[in-house]
């Protein structure tokens, strides 16, 4: 399979393949169809004894602000292999996943986060290389201001409202109405 980002792998051309209705890069020379897919993010929201994992960032984006431990599923694995991966990783957590908490569908940047519901198997936690600091914050404790993504706040509201349901949907990401678009000569419906 040609390799799109490859100096040697032949030439890209993004063009709309027969039967297809949007663009893609397709190789000139074999006519092999490279797909853009959004990116699957895991993560946890991890607790103990009341209190929540989060983990200062180290890296841009949003270096210095608060988050979950997340990242980007890698090729081969599960999704609570690699949310209880991505927890080791940032902040040194053992965990055991509970359930998903949430399945957020974020087109915008091109992701879909898969968070889960976990238990931490021990309070022992410290910073790994993709985070300044960590810690394990009581709700109130939380520093709201200071966190990285909307995503972390959609989640921590979700995990609060579960905390007491054995058995839950899960959630997805709130809607966001678009404003109503005045139309001249027309009269105001909304």
């Amino acid at each position: 399979m040609p390799d799109p980002n490859s100096s040697d792998s032949g030439n890209f051309t993004r063009r709309i393949p027969e039967g297809d209705d949007r663009g893609r890069l397709v190789c000139d020379d074999c006519g092999f169809i490279h797909y853009e897919n959004p990116q699957i993010v895991v993560g946890s929201v991890a607790s103990w004894e009341g209190r929540i994992l989060l983990c200062r960032r180290a890296i841009p984006p949003r270096k210095g602000y608060w988050t979950l431990p997340a990242g980007y599923l890698e090729l081969g694995e599960s999704a609570e292999a690699g949310a209880v991966r991505e927890a080791w990783e940032e902040a040194r957590a053992d965990l055991e996943i509970d359930q998903l908490l949430a399945i957020y569908s974020i087109p915008r940047i091109s992701q879909v986060q898969l968070i889960y519901r976990a238990r931490l198997k021990s309070p022992a936690v410290e910073a790994g290389p993709e985070s300044q600091e960590v810690g394990l914050f009581r709700f109130d404790e939380i520093p709201t201001e200071e966190i990285a993504f909307p995503s972390v706040h959609w989640a921590l509201k979700d995990y609060r409202e579960t905390l007491d349901q054995a058995v839950f949907a899960p959630r997805t990401a709130p809607v966001v109405r678009a404003p109503p678009i005045a139309v001249p000569g027309e009269p105001d419906r909304n």
